[in-house]
């Protein structure tokens, strides 16, 4: 735990050698922004927070005319950065004239964590990010970092992992010295895709934890002359980029698993609970969807042909099952579910606000998710898997930004804002993003219709 007061901050900021803070939020997409806070100045930070012209930040549901987005820092979230001495991140709630800004993503999660709390239950979450490591060439495009890196089957190649090895080996140490706990770093199913795990906790923790990561892999690559991308499908022949979820529910103070079933008919270690709680996301999962895949680009990996390595690894329909990863929800261990239709760029306070109200509606309604699938959808046709009552997942942002804005209980879980509700403030911002994209010709049509 980190500190929790202004004399324990100072301390901890003394303790660490740390000169500058930056003062840190996201916007809706998951873009960091901060300032950057010599601790002589701390004392100010804490008292009235770090001013941002809210509009200039991204989207945050301001205009040039508003007035400023105060970020109100977290002491608790204090991170100091062993790989950049000096340096250390404290998260914040966005404020509008000295209350909680509804837009800000951190503070759509903090309101649903206190709903759940009066429920007398807590939220803990594991993340599983990938990436890819590139460099730009000179036509514009983007080539994998390590030119060694040509296997048609590259997933878990020790070579690999040798060559990135001091990358590597710098982000575990980094989270191990935060405390984070990193328990593997791998080589993943596309040329130039790793992934590096870090032991989970309490939702809000693991969504703070997941923005640093991600601060942190983009500069430590950069210094090294790479670029890191969580683009979800940077390479049309190669796997794309996930963030699947571990999701669990447990007792107000932690100590009892919810989710977790000894006696379990199904045979897979869960609760009644747990299986209402997949039962609702999966009744949720064509609106949650524009929130775990937020791109143009999520959508080419949704649902994507299988690439050079044999598969996609990508959900393409609303299913659960066991330890089999070709399911949306997997259950790999008694006690705990994974959400796989999570990409690399989803904004992890969204999609865990989502997930949560689409399971806590299953909760509600008893809703039974039926019997585990154990088959091999992969293997499947679309016609073979429609006949089954098994239904797709949304084919474009634009398909998924709809259902989001016709799902009720979503609608009510992100909440009221003063330009109405988020949901449609959110689906109209991915909607223009569709938009803009389509307008786009690319050079496959050219290459398709020039002459036809």
């Amino acid at each position: 735990m980190g500190p929790q007061t202004p004399e324990e901050l100072a301390a901890a900021v003394e303790r660490d050698g740390v000169q500058f803070l930056f003062a840190m939020f996201v916007d809706l997409h998951g873009k960091p922004c901060a300032k950057l806070v010599p601790v002589s100045a701390m004392a100010e930070m804490l008292d009235g927070g770090a001013g941002f012209a809210g509009y200039a930040a991204g989207p945050m549901g301001q205009s040039p005319a508003d007035p400023d987005l105060v970020a109100v820092p977290d002491i608790g979230s204090y991170t100091p950065m062993p790989w950049r001495p000096g340096l250390a991140i404290v998260m914040c709630d966005p404020h509008v004239d000295g209350k909680p800004w509804p837009y800000a993503p951190r503070v759509i999660l903090k309101r649903a964590l206190a709903g759940l709390a009066a429920r007398g239950m807590s939220y803990h979450a594991g993340a599983e990010p990938e990436y890819f490591l590139v460099r730009k060439t000179a036509a514009g495009g983007i080539q994998v970092a390590d030119e060694l890196d040509d296997a048609d089957l590259p997933c878990y190649d020790a070579k690999g992992l040798t060559r990135s090895y001091e990358f590597l080996t710098t982000l575990s140490r980094t989270m191990n010295a935060l405390g984070w706990s990193n328990y593997a770093n791998d080589h993943e199913d596309g040329n130039g895709q790793f992934e590096q795990n870090f032991r989970y906790a309490d939702a809000l923790t693991t969504a703070d934890r997941m923005i640093i990561f991600r601060y942190m892999v983009h500069s430590l690559a950069q210094e090294r002359g790479m670029l890191a991308t969580f683009m979800p499908k940077p390479f049309k022949d190669r796997t794309g980029t996930g963030m699947h979820l571990h999701l669990s529910l447990w007792s107000a103070d932690g100590t009892e698993a919810l989710f977790h079933e000894d006696n379990d008919e199904r045979k897979l270690g869960l609760s009644e609970l747990a299986y209402q709680f997949i039962g609702g996301v999966l009744d949720h999962a064509p609106g949650l969807t524009a929130v775990t895949c937020p791109t143009v680009n999520s959508y080419k990996r949704v649902s994507a042909a299988a690439p050079a390595s044999g598969a996609a690894w990508a959900p393409g329909y609303v299913s659960y099952g066991g330890n089999n990863r070709t399911q949306m929800i997997r259950v790999p261990d008694a006690g705990r579910i994974e959400v796989r239709a999570v990409d690399g760029l989803a904004n992890p306070y969204l999609a865990l606000t989502a997930l949560l109200a689409a399971g806590l509606d299953g909760i509600d309604r008893r809703l039974d998710p039926g019997e585990p699938n154990r088959e091999n959808l992969f293997d499947l046709a679309t016609a073979e898997v429609a006949g089954r009552g098994i239904r797709q997942l949304p084919p474009t942002l634009a398909h998924a930004a709809d259902e989001l804005a016709a799902d009720g209980v979503l609608r009510g879980a992100f909440g009221k804002v003063p330009g109405g509700e988020y949901v449609d403030y959110y689906a109209s911002v991915k909607r223009a993003e569709f938009a803009e994209y389509h307008a786009e010709v690319s050079p496959w049509e050219i290459r398709r219709y020039l002459t036809l």
